[in-house]
This record gives structure tokens, sequence and C-alpha cells, in this order.
């Protein structure tokens, strides 16, 4: 942010606060909008030859918004990146066009680079099943083996992002039948936890070295600290190659495989929609296109009409 000015660099962060604190932004939101918004800001310092203050941000035109983005595509920014952070800027705009009083249209206005829709890719169930047979192998030490079991279960089992189990605390302990999860956007949600979930996570209690205090968290590294998501990462990465999976087989997929399979077993969209905690159904529906080649292959096969044709 050296070539950023003072005023531009606390009108930044007057709006990161303002995410964090009015929009509960979650931290990880915080870092990228402040790295997305702060390259912006660079660039137009270099690019009309210094820093400046907050009235020239109003004056930013068409031009410099091509200029901006012809830069990010020629350092090898991605489609998807690049929308995320034309994204982040128009956010910062708007808030700043409240409060310095100006018209943003001109950023405002910019068309987003045409992204690929990424469907979900979920495991298999045979899949699904090899990971929890297969996660615990990656360890040689029995607690570290079991505790790996124990998230990846209840990723898959219970559909929780992969920051919503890490975040659970001696608090949570012991599980129940149900598990009352904080999600995106501080949402709230109810998820029932099978026997298998509780099984594994009782397992990685009993063998864990660390005492379980109620504000400590469930999952611990090596060490005793709050276990890292990347380490998850790469024992799933581990897992998927000795069992020859996709590079697709994160720990998110487990929980876009929870969803499809309740899906395919004749589950109910809204109902699944609760369980992921998704504030739209529509993020929910983008799960029904994943099946949707093997529908058509049953509709082919059972249909009178598909099979007289």
């Amino acid at each position: 942010m050296s070539l950023i000015s003072p005023a531009q660099r606390d009108a930044l962060q007057s709006w990161l606060a303002y995410e964090r604190g009015i929009k509960d932004a979650s931290d990880h939101t915080i870092t990228a909008y402040s790295g997305d918004v702060a390259g912006f800001l660079s660039f137009l310092a270099d690019y009309h030859g210094g820093a400046s203050g907050l009235a020239s941000l109003a004056t930013v035109g068409p031009s410099d918004m091509r200029a901006w983005m012809a830069a990010e595509r020629r350092s090898g920014t991605g489609a998807r990146s690049l929308a995320r952070r034309l994204s982040a800027v128009k956010s910062f705009y708007r808030w700043l066009a409240r409060t310095q009083k100006f018209d943003p249209t001109a950023v405002l206005a910019t068309r987003s680079p045409k992204v690929k829709a990424r469907l979900p890719r979920p495991l298999s169930e045979d899949g699904a099943r090899a990971v929890l047979e297969t996660v615990e192998l990656q360890s040689q030490t029995p607690w570290i083996g079991a505790r790996d079991v124990a998230v990846v279960t209840l990723l898959y089992g219970c559909g929780l992002r992969i920051s919503e189990a890490l975040g659970l605390t001696g608090r949570d302990i012991p599980l129940g039948d149900s598990l009352r999860i904080v999600g995106k956007g501080n949402k709230e949600r109810i998820v029932p936890v099978l026997a298998a979930a509780r099984k594994a996570v009782d397992r990685y209690l009993s063998l864990c070295p660390y005492q379980l205090e109620p504000d400590a968290p469930l999952f611990r590294g090596a060490k005793g600290g709050a276990l890292n998501a990347r380490v998850i990462a790469k024992v799933m990465e581990q897992t998927r190659m000795q069992l020859g999976l996709p590079e697709t087989a994160t720990p998110h997929a487990l929980r876009h495989s929870f969803a499809t399979h309740l899906l395919n077993a004749g589950g109910d969209l809204r109902a699944i929609q609760e369980l992921l905690g998704h504030a739209a159904l529509s993020t929910t529906q983008t799960y029904t296109a994943v099946d949707s080649a093997r529908l058509m292959d049953v509709y082919q096969a059972a249909h009178p009409r598909a099979r007289r044709g």
C-alpha cells in the first residue's frame, strides 16, 4: 500500500471497518477485500504518476477501469479472480460515493468478465465411504488419525463447512442428536448429528492428549493449538492420491457430497438448504445440476416414449 495516499488508506480502513462491523464480514472476506482494493488503488496511483487524495477517486472513468482490468489480465489474473476483485472495488465505491457525495456510475457500470459457472463435484457414495475409511491411514499417530476421521465425518455426515467444523469448541461436547452451527453471516442453523459422527468424535477425544476446556478448540493441531484447515486439506490430498480420486476431492467436496447424496435419496431441496445454511435456495439448486446426466440416463432407460424412440 506504499503508493496509496494517507487519505485513501484511511478511507479503505474505514470501509473495511464498516464491512466488518455493519455487514458482519468474516476475517477471510476482510483480508480479501483489503488486498483487492489496495491493489486497485495502487494501480491508479502508478497509472496516474503518483498518489493523490480522495477527490481523484471520484474522477475515475471507463478508460481507467479498462486499463486496470487489462493490467490484471497481463499479470495472469484469471476471470474468476478478476470478477471477485472488481466486485470488491464496486463495493468500496458504493460506500465511498455515499460518504463523499459523488456519482460512482463509471465504476459500477464496469462489466465483470464472464465466468463459467463451477458446478459442485461431489464424490460418489463409494468414494466418500473410501475417504472415511482411508483418511486415518495418513498419520502414524493414533490420535491425529482419529482427529482427521472425526473432522471429515462431520463434513460429510453433517454438511459442515471446514471453518464450521474447526470452529467447534469444548462447549459443543458431548455431541447430541443435533448441533447448533453459526455459519456465514452469523446465520444459525440446527443440523442432525449421525451416530457415526458422534462415535468418531468420541474416539478422537478418548485419544487426544490435550485437555478440552469449554472455550478451547475441539480439534487440535499436533502441538496443541487450533487445527489449521490447511492440515485437513493436505490430508485429503494424500487420501485422494492413495485412492486415485480426482483433484476435486477436497474437504469442501465432502459438503457437496452430503447435499447431493441427500438429494439423490429423495431429500427435499428446502430442507437441504436449511441443513447447509444457504441464504438463498438458488445456491442450493446448483446441486441439482450435478446429477442431471444420471437423471437423463434413468429417463432414457425407463420412460416408455424414450425407449420407443
